[in-house]
Formats: C-alpha cells, sequence, structure tokens
C-alpha cells in the first residue's frame, strides 16, 4: 500500500484567448477558450491518514480549510467514493495566487489525481472529471489533462494539439476579483465564437482576444503597465508585441516567444525595469504529467 505520494505537479495554464459570448439566465457567463497547459508548476504532496482524517500539513493565513480547494477536493472524493481513509496535504506554491493561470484548480485536480493512486479507488477519468466540476469550472480541463478549446462556462472540453513554444509569463503586484471583472456594465458579452475547424496543431494563438482585458486594464493601472512593458520587451526580443494578452481574470499576461533565448531576454529586460514584476521562462505541456499515472491500475 502506497503511503505517500511526493511532488505531485500541479501546472499552470494559460487562456491563449478568452471571448464570452453570453450568460446564462443564472447569471453564468457563456466562455470560449483554448486552454494551454504550461510547465510552471506548485507541487502537491500527499501523505496517507487513519480514520479519514483530511488535514493540511499547515495552516494558510486568510485561508480557512473549508476554503481551501484542496481539501474540498479530498472530502468530496472521499464522500463520493465511500473511502474511509484520510490524508495529509502539502502544498509548495509556485503559481501567483489569484493571478489568471489557474493555480487553486490545478492543486485541486493533482490532489484529486494522486488520491487517486493513493486511495487505490481506480476511477476512470470522466467519473474523476465530472466530481471535479462540483469544484470550478477550470478543475476538469486539469482531471483530463489535455490541452483543449472550451464552451460553456468552461466545463466543454474538446482536446486539442497546439505546437511546442516557450512563453514569458508575468506577474503584476496586482490582484483582481473575479467577480467584479465579469459584472462590470462595460464587459464585452456578445463576441462570436470562433469555428473549431480553424484550431489546429499549427494554430498559430494569434486569433481571438481577451474580452476581459480591456476592464481590467482600465480599472488596474499595474495590468495596464505590466502588458506596455511586455510589449516592449517583447520588440526587442523579437516576439511579437500583438501577441502579449492577459491569461484568464488576470492579473498575470504572457507572451510566446520564438526561442527560448528570447524568452530570457525579454526576462531580463522585464528585470531591469525594477518595476516589481515577477517574470518566468516556461514552455508548453503537451498533456497533464500525470495524465496516465493517476489513470494507471497498480
Amino acid at each position: 500500500m502506497i503511503r505517500a505520494l511526493r511532488h505531485l505537479p500541479a501546472p499552470a495554464k494559460l487562456n491563449l484567448f478568452l471571448h464570452v459570448t453570453g450568460r446564462r439566465d443564472d447569471g453564468y457567463h457563456l466562455l470560449e477558450t483554448v486552454f494551454q497547459l504550461i510547465d510552471l508548476a506548485d507541487a502537491v504532496h500527499l501523505e496517507a491518514l487513519p480514520g479519514g482524517r483530511i488535514e493540511r500539513d499547515r495552516e494558510i493565513p486568510g485561508v480557512p480549510a473549508e476554503e481551501d480547494l484542496t481539501v474540498r477536493a479530498a472530502r468530496r472524493l472521499a464522500q463520493a467514493s465511500g473511502c474511509a481513509a484520510g490524508v495529509r496535504i502539502g502544498l509548495d506554491k509556485r503559481i501567483p495566487m489569484g493571478g489568471g493561470l489557474g493555480g487553486g484548480s490545478s492543486d485541486a485536480a493533482t490532489v484529486l489525481l494522486g488520491l487517486n493512486r493513493l486511495w487505490g479507488l481506480h476511477w476512470p477519468v470522466d467519473a474523476l472529471a465530472d466530481l471535479a466540476l462540483g469544484l470550478g469550472a477550470d478543475v476538469p480541463v486539469f482531471v483530463r489533462g489535455h490541452n483543449a478549446y472550451a464552451t460553456g462556462i468552461g466545463e466543454r472540453l474538446q482536446p486539442i494539439r497546439l505546437p511546442t513554444r516557450h512563453f514569458v509569463v508575468v506577474a503584476p503586484a496586482q490582484a483582481v476579483p473575479t467577480a467584479g471583472v465579469f459584472s462590470a456594465p462595460e464587459l464585452t458579452r456578445n463576441t462570436l465564437p470562433l469555428k473549431l475547424d480553424s484550431l489546429s496543431c499549427e494554430w498559430s494563438g494569434l486569433e481571438g482576444r481577451n474580452d476581459l482585458q480591456p476592464v481590467v486594464e482600465a480599472r488596474y493601472p499595474r495590468v495596464a503597465q505590466a502588458l506596455g512593458q511586455l510589449r516592449q520587451a517583447a520588440v526587442q526580443a523579437g516576439a511579437n508585441p500583438a501577441a502579449v494578452r492577459m491569461s484568464g481574470s488576470g492579473a498575470c499576461v504572457f507572451v510566446p516567444v520564438p526561442s527560448a533565448s528570447a524568452g530570457r531576454q525579454v526576462v531580463q529586460a522585464l528585470g531591469d525595469t525594477a518595476s516589481g514584476l515577477q517574470a518566468w521562462l516556461t514552455g508548453s505541456l503537451g498533456r497533464h504529467p500525470l495524465c496516465e499515472w493517476a489513470f494507471r491500475q497498480q
């Protein structure tokens, strides 16, 4: 029996574009986006506990256990599976919190994937993804583990092949409340969807836009400043400044770069500005590192 699983990766995602195509009667917005997994990742640690106890290895200031998505994921899986085992959850954070990179959703998904092995549940991917949807619209894409074209409220996923590439991801020192962005009266809510046929393994990622970006730029000057600085650095490194955009509801912004050396040049240029930005050179992932492992029979 497995006693512990250490250093399970929880990769971040980028929204290569994000269109708001409508709003449902219940207030949820209809979206169209492409999720790109990247190798910027948190690390999750799981240790089996007796007696059904589910706990964290340390307290997180400002985040009660009842609101922690990793704890909620474990409790939800235990209840749905009838498993009497417990777990202690540890987390090493690298993905900026509240940055539009899906860090919390990815952490929760990795807990589900890891517990599927640690607890010997042998749940198939469809069942685990269905359970994950109750935790948040972004969680299933990490459980399924593939880059995806998403519609609905982000839960309708179609796997998509994307080119291997490098990205520079930038985090300004700015928190952006998602609810406030989606409730903004100036938000565009009637973007016409792209045709899926135009999305292929050779898709450039330059189609579309992020409909949330103009709202965030107008309301949060540090995000607008980060976008401008990233465009300038991209030009100097030979990257396309028109490809600079925000991920999700922000505050993180990104740009694809033609090479790792160009990416390092962008990161260095941003570091030289002394503007308080954090920047990472990251690579694309074709699939989640745990995609097959989590569902393999032991």
